[in-house]
């Protein structure tokens, strides 16, 4: 048996031996269908954006499998009650990070989705949401070791029980079934983000920046937008066949959103109740 020496020797001292089942996957997809239904959309009134679409896509992808809608407890893949998708957006003068979760996105329009996101989306920034208001004065108040193992009992109260925590303003499942958030709003290319331990979802999708660039359409070099789409994904509930079945749903949607979209409905008059 051979010694380690070098560099491996190094590495063996600094890191353990990896136990982290996140895998990553990335793939460009064309953005040109997704202009065209946000264009038609906001013709209509309607402040849709390519981070609704990817969560639509995303949910519509968790409706046709639904072995991914899931949580691990006790080592068994439990039914989520249903597709929530939460989003992540900005707080604090943008200088921030919070969510908001959209509850049975699959059964939501884009155009219902991306309103009840705004509304909501506004109401953490004034701090009008209570029990966000509650999470972030428990988070904020408390030493870092005492922070981290009431973040370890939520997470297993609220994401392993699928249980309300009111006395920290958290509800059942807080961050839904998949995470979806951009970097492409602040100009970045493309990134990977980090599946925590305690949001406790299988799956989180990152949008970057939509860009023109050179692709190969049947045998001949065109130049179309483009947008990037990465994934990180918990091992322990998704494989491969998960991840090709996932993709085909998803892909299908971004090929054609308004093929899985209801004709969007006009924009209230002002002054009537909605």
């Amino acid at each position: 048996m051979a010694k380690i020496t070098g560099w491996r020797r190094v590495a063996s001292a600094i890191w353990r031996a990896p136990e982290n089942p996140q895998i990553f996957g990335a793939f460009d997809c064309d953005a040109g269908p997704l202009s065209t239904f946000i264009e038609a959309a906001r013709a209509a009134g309607h402040h849709v954006t390519p981070t609704h679409l990817v969560g639509r896509a995303v949910a519509h992808a968790l409706f046709e499998v639904p072995d991914l809608n899931t949580r691990i407890a006790a080592g068994r893949a439990v039914p989520r009650r249903s597709i929530d998708i939460f989003f992540i957006t900005t707080v604090e003068g943008d200088r921030d990070l919070s969510g908001v979760k959209i509850a049975s996105a699959d059964r939501k329009s884009a155009v219902e989705l991306a309103r009840e996101l705004a509304e909501r989306a506004r109401g953490l920034k004034a701090g009008r949401d209570p029990g966000f208001a509650r999470t972030k004065r428990t988070g904020n108040a408390l030493p870092g070791p005492v922070l981290r193992q009431v973040l370890r009992f939520s997470s297993w109260w609220t994401g392993t029980l699928d249980r309300d925590l009111p006395a920290l303003g958290l509800e059942r499942s807080p961050f839904g079934s998949a995470m979806v958030t951009s970097v492409g709003m602040f100009g970045i290319p493309t990134g990977f983000a980090p599946l925590a331990s305690f949001f406790k979802v299988p799956l989180m999708v990152l949008a970057g920046e939509i860009a023109d660039k050179p692709v190969a359409i049947e045998g001949r070099v065109e130049v179309r937008p483009m947008i990037p789409i990465t994934a990180t994904i918990d091992h322990r509930v998704v494989d491969g066949w998960h991840l090709s079945q996932v993709l085909r749903h998803f892909r299908a949607y971004l090929a054609d959103p308004a093929a899985f979209e209801p004709e969007a409905p006009p924009r209230p008059a002002a002054g009537r109740a909605l």
